[in-house]
């Protein structure tokens, strides 16, 4: 880790990306969410000094940013593992299994809705609806989709996720 992650001033390359997108728009204001976006892209959360870092650099009430960071489930507040799977517990995934398969993930991840698992890899969010209902039940990680979802895909996607963070694949645990 490096010391620009663990400061609450904006790094460089925040401050370049920032810019960047605050130039499509003609006044700073207009980037607030996308600016929170950013931070958390650098850093993977919005910490409370990250929060009043972006209000100076964007000179805006830290309320302000608060009130977007509270508000939209996106941006993280706290900590949260590498990758946030979202679980849509809408009605449609509800009645093709999606709550079945919520129980099979937390029973193979030994977490509940907004925790985090011991390796730091993944933090288990639920979520109202992800607007794929033709193809549910669906989950997301980070911005992808997984759809059409089964204990067996659902259990690959796992699997995946760890080999590309270079961990090795998770035992077949089995629920009792």
């Amino acid at each position: 880790m490096t010391l620009e992650r663990i400061t609450p001033e904006l790094s460089t390359e925040e401050i370049r990306d920032i810019d960047a997108e605050a130039g499509h728009y003609p006044h700073k204001s207009a980037v607030l969410l996308e600016a929170l976006r950013i931070v958390q892209q650098h850093r993977g959360w919005v910490s409370d000094g990250s929060l009043q870092a972006l209000a100076s650099y964007l000179k805006c009430p830290i309320a302000e940013l608060e009130a977007l960071a509270t508000y939209y489930q996106l941006i993280f507040r706290e900590p949260v593992g590498k990758h946030v799977i979202y679980c849509c517990n809408s009605v449609s995934c509800w009645m093709l299994g999606g709550d079945r398969l919520q129980a099979h993930l937390q029973n193979r991840l030994q977490i509940s809705p907004g925790e985090t698992s011991r390796d730091g890899l993944f933090t288990l969010l639920e979520t109202p609806c992800l607007g794929d209902c033709d193809r549910a039940p669906v989950m997301m990680v980070g911005r992808e989709m997984y759809r059409q979802l089964s204990r067996e895909t659902l259990d690959a996607m796992l699997s995946e996720l760890r080999a590309r963070d270079g961990q090795q694949p998770m035992s077949d645990h089995r629920e009792q």
